[in-house]
C-alpha cells in the first residue's frame, strides 16, 4: 500500500466502517503478498467482491472477517475493527450492506409479503416490529436505536435527484394490526401520503389472485446511478445480493409480472384509504 502505513489507517478508522475495514484488509493482504483473487478463494468471494469490500462499497458477510483475519495474518486486528465499525446502531452487517446501496440507488423496487417495508414505516410501526422480535428479544435501548436508523431511510423520498421508487404490498399487510389499531391507521395514512409523490408508486396485491408470481417471497431490487441492477433477498439468518445473470434479470422480470398482477396505484390508494377509514 504505497504512501500509507498501518498507523495512518488506524488514524482514519473513525470514517464509515466499511471504508476503514477495507483499508485495513488491503494493508494486511498486500503485506502477506496475497492477491484479491487468492483471498477470494479462501473466503468464498470473487475477486471483484473482495475489491468492493476493500473500497468500502460492501460489508463482509458470513465468515469473511474471521477467515480473512486468519489467512492474511492480521492476528485479530480485523476482528477488533469489525466489532467496532460494523455494529454501529446495532445493525447486522448484511443490513448495513443493503442500506448502503439503498442510500445511493437511482431506483428501488420492493415486494413485501409480511409487513410494511422498512423505508415506508412510521416510528410507531417500526417500534412495534422490533418489539415483536423474538430469539433474541431486543432491549429497549436497542429497539430505539433501530427505530431511529429506520426513520433515516425516509430521506429516500426527498433526495435529489429523486430516485424512482415502487412497492408491491400484499393486501394482508394492510390489516395486520402491529402496534394496535391507531398505529396501523397512522401507518396507512403515511403510505397514502408517500404514494402521492410523483416518483413513488405503491400497489397492492389483492387476496383474490388465482395466480401469483411472488410465491417465493419478498425481494428488493435496486438500480445504481449507472443502471447496474442488483437484487437483495433476506431471510431469518441474513440477506444476500444477487448480481449475476440470468438470476438478477429473472427477479426483475418476476417483479414486472407482480406489478401487472397487482391493483393499479389508483385502485390501491382507494383500498388503503378504505381500510384506514374502517379501523
Amino acid at each position: 500500500m504505497q504512501g500509507c502505513d498501518l498507523g495512518e489507517i488506524l488514524v482514519h478508522s473513525g470514517e464509515r466502517g466499511s471504508e476503514s475495514f477495507g483499508a485495513l484488509l488491503r494493508f494486511f493482504r498486500e503485506r502477506a503478498g496475497m492477491t484479491q483473487e487468492t483471498l477470494g478463494k479462501h473466503v468464498g468471494y470473487s475477486k471483484s467482491q473482495v475489491a468492493m469490500v476493500e473500497r468500502g462499497e460492501r460489508f463482509p458477510r458470513g465468515q469473511f472477517i474471521e477467515v480473512a483475519d486468519q489467512v492474511v495474518g492480521a492476528q485479530g486486528a480485523l476482528l477488533v475493527l469489525a466489532e467496532k465499525e460494523f455494529n454501529k446502531g446495532g445493525l447486522p452487517p448484511w443490513t448495513e450492506d443493503y442500506l448502503a446501496e439503498e442510500r445511493k440507488a437511482a431506483a428501488l423496487h420492493v415486494y413485501q409479503t409480511n409487513l410494511i417495508p422498512g423505508s415506508l414505516q412510521t416510528a410507531a410501526y417500526s417500534r412495534a416490529v422490533f418489539s415483536s422480535n423474538r430469539c433474541p428479544t431486543l432491549e429497549d435501548e436497542e429497539i430505539e436505536k433501530r427505530v431511529v436508523s429506520r426513520q433515516g431511510r425516509q430521506q429516500l423520498y426527498s433526495r435529489k435527484p429523486p430516485p424512482t421508487v415502487s412497492y408491491v404490498l400484499e393486501e394482508s399487510i394492510l390489516t395486520r394490526p402491529l402496534g394496535g389499531r391507531e398505529t396501523l391507521k397512522e401507518q396507512l395514512r403515511h403510505i397514502l401520503a408517500i404514494g402521492e409523490l410523483r416518483h413513488v408508486e405503491i400497489q397492492v396485491m389483492p387476496h383474490n389472485r388465482q395466480d401469483h408470481a411472488g410465491l417465493a417471497g419478498r425481494m428488493s431490487l435496486l438500480e445504481t446511478a449507472d443502471r447496474h441492477q442488483l437484487a437483495y433477498v433476506e431471510g431469518h439468518r441474513g440477506g444476500y445480493f444477487v448480481s449475476e445473470q440470468p438470476d438478477v434479470a429473472d427477479l426483475f422480470g418476476k417483479y414486472g409480472i407482480l406489478r401487472a398482477q397487482a391493483l393499479t396505484p389508483e385502485a390501491s390508494a382507494t383500498l388503503i384509504e378504505k381500510v384506514a377509514r374502517e379501523l
